[in-house]
């Protein structure tokens, strides 16, 4: 049993901020019911492709994000697609999509009208620019990177002195994603309490703006504009990667009892005292004179003899995992992080795990992406009595695939 057993999602969506919005659900429990357009989401255009023992490609990225789903096709361009949906959303709790606000409404599955179908209904709408925003900008078409450049987090990554660099994942989107699940689960608390629904408008700018950590602060409360700082933090030294002999290795020292601590491992005590170092502030204040004659040191030695040291030191580390190492790490295996999806026509695939790991109701991985329209017939059976000859009528009609 999960913990959202019981509740039924209609999933709107496509390529990748919704769909982890409701793979989360799924996970968790709740019956996700995604409806795709006759031509499929998008994402299962995107690579990496496998092909299948029928000879057909399917997508890895797809694959990644959509499993414990249903798949139905519903053609929304015809009236009989449109009153389907109406039907399906009259059993259900939530609604997610991930369009822009125009294109809902010229469907007539705005909020309002969905109000009108279930009134209790909780919808969660997720664009680049919030559905409530300034009129040029509610309608701005948004990818992942429009979003990292316009929160300011391109700004502030990268290396020192570089160019603006967008975070290696698509963190607009999951960030986006996540947040939006959050949103979702309170309005069904709200509406558990006082059985009113609502409407979620989850901002993918408004997500990564809210994680910026201290850039705001910095320049709010020193005038400083925020540069990207390579590994480095911008307020605690040294946090940030080393060159070792053969790899990387990142410590973070947090505060100044670490800091001692450090410098005993590596056997540079006088650092320790030196009036430059001795505080946090004073080493990020001298940080330029201190970084070189720590990288020098580290560089001494390989990963693995630094990693014991710092072991027994008792130091926050770690060698910079690749994602092959990643895939055939131990603990993430332990911990069904790297887990196997078994997928059809292609068998076994690893995939993320889920990170909800709750004692009585974890995330769960109980089914496998699906093809699409995979669900449509038992789908239309089981929720809205739909016969076979119903079903292949409307087929034949390319109302539902």
């Amino acid at each position: 049993m999960g913990a959202l057993d019981g509740i039924k999602v209609i999933d709107l969506s496509h390529v990748l901020a919704a769909p982890f919005a409701t793979m989360i659900m799924a996970d968790l429990g709740a019956e996700v019911i995604k409806v795709e357009p006759p031509f499929g989401d998008d994402s299962r255009q995107f690579g990496p492709f496998v092909e299948d023992e029928a000879g057909e490609q399917q997508s890895g990225y797809f694959i990644s994000i959509n499993r414990n789903k249903k798949s139905i096709v519903l053609n929304l361009k015809e009236e009989k697609g449109k009153e389907i949906l109406r039907d399906l959303i009259s059993d259900a709790d939530v609604v997610v999509e991930n369009y822009r606000p125009t294109t809902m409404k010229k469907l007539g599955f705005s909020y309002e009208e969905m109000k009108k179908i279930k009134e209790d209904i909780i919808y969660c709408s997720i664009c680049g620019f919030g559905h409530d925003a300034l009129e040029e900008y509610a309608s701005k078409p948004a990818y992942d990177m429009v979003a990292q450049a316009y929160s300011g987090l391109m700004s502030i990554t990268g290396p020192e002195g570089g160019e603006p660099c967008r975070v290696g994942s698509s963190i607009g989107d999951i960030m986006a994603g996540h947040q939006a699940v959050i949103g979702i689960l309170s309005a069904l608390r709200y509406r558990d309490r006082t059985g009113k629904g609502q409407h979620v408008d989850m901002s993918m700018v408004d997500g990564l703006v809210s994680v910026l950590e201290n850039a705001i602060a910095r320049y709010t409360m020193d005038g400083e504009i925020p540069g990207p700082l390579g590994g480095a933090h911008p307020t605690i030294v040294p946090f940030q990667s080393f060159k070792t002999k053969d790899n990387y290795i990142v410590t973070p020292i947090g505060n100044d009892s670490l800091w001692k601590k450090f410098c005993d491992a590596l056997e540079m005590p006088e650092l320790a005292d030196d009036e430059r170092f001795k505080t946090n502030p004073l080493r990020a204040e001298n940080k330029d004179e201190l970084i070189p004659i720590l990288a020098k040191r580290i560089k001494e030695k390989n990963t693995a003899e630094w990693e014991g040291i710092f072991e027994e030191y008792g130091l926050p580390y770690s060698h910079v995992n690749t994602v092959d190492k990643v895939v055939e790490d131990d603990n993430l295996k332990y911990r069904d992080m790297i887990v196997d999806l078994e997928q059809p026509g292609l068998g076994k695939v690893k995939v993320a795990g889920s990170p909800f790991h709750l004692s009585e109701t974890p995330g769960e991985i109980k089914s496998h992406a699906p093809a699409k329209g995979e669900h449509t017939d038992s789908v239309l059976k089981e929720s809205l009595g739909l016969t076979d000859a119903q079903i292949k009528e409307m087929k034949s009609q390319g109302i539902i695939g």
